[in-house]
């Protein structure tokens, strides 16, 4: 097994952002798949709060746990010579910054809160089928957020400015968790597609088009790079 190993769930987007800057920083690594919610997950040991990712790995001989998804990227940015996925330039780090917030807060609590819930969670937990009411409420929200992304990816070569960094990474693997079980329609936001489409291009990226989830097939243009 690889000296990094990562415990994480497929389709939650944490797991996903931690995926991705691994593979784009081109660690070695090996998984554990987990599922939070079920008794005698190793998450249980490992933290605090049971959610995923996980990092387990060494750092001068020692071992080290990194926790969830910015502790991640932290370490992954610390070891990197040079700027990895925060650039040199102030102005946009604190761009990348700010978006990854966004994700982390406000996405999270008004999107995947309630889409993710309706679709991924209640199967998971047999609490019987969506609701209309919270579908609709979830989209709707959705549809505000992609539109705020569709202004950024009109007006920059990538969300927080001239380079892939942090911020495209957390919003790709948030949006392709919902792209996933069809919830977003990417004609109606032709900059996102195109932004979308150079980070399926990437190595990184590919496993993620490999994921299925139990009892219900991709969206059909999932996998496709040029969709």
């Amino acid at each position: 097994m690889s000296a990094c190993v990562l415990f994480h769930f497929p389709f939650d987007p944490g797991s996903r952002t931690a995926r991705l800057a691994l593979g784009e920083s081109r660690t070695d690594w090996s998984e554990v798949l987990v599922r939070p919610w079920e008794p005698g997950c190793p998450l249980e040991d490992l933290n605090p709060s049971g959610m995923p990712p996980v990092v387990q790995t060494t750092e001068a001989g020692a071992p080290l746990t990194l926790l969830e998804a910015g502790a991640i990227l932290g370490w992954l940015e610390d070891r990197a010579k040079g700027p990895f996925l925060l650039p040199a330039d102030p102005v946009e780090r604190a761009e990348h910054r700010r978006l990854v917030a966004w994700f982390d807060r406000r996405f999270t609590d008004e999107v995947n809160a309630v889409l993710l819930h309706e679709r991924m969670e209640k199967p998971l937990l047999r609490l019987g089928p969506p609701e209309a009411r919270a579908l609709r409420e979830g989209r709707n929200a959705l549809k505000t957020h992609l539109a705020m992304m569709e202004a950024l990816a009109t007006q920059r070569d990538w969300l927080a400015g001239r380079r892939l960094g942090q911020a495209d990474l957390v919003a790709a693997a948030h949006l392709s968790v919902l792209d996933y079980f069809g919830e977003i329609a990417w004609g109606t936001y032709p900059a996102l597609k195109t932004w979308y489409m150079k980070l399926k291009s990437r190595p990184c990226f590919r496993p993620l088009l490999t994921d299925r989830f139990q009892g219900l097939q991709p969206a059909p243009h999932y996998a496709d790079l040029d969709f």
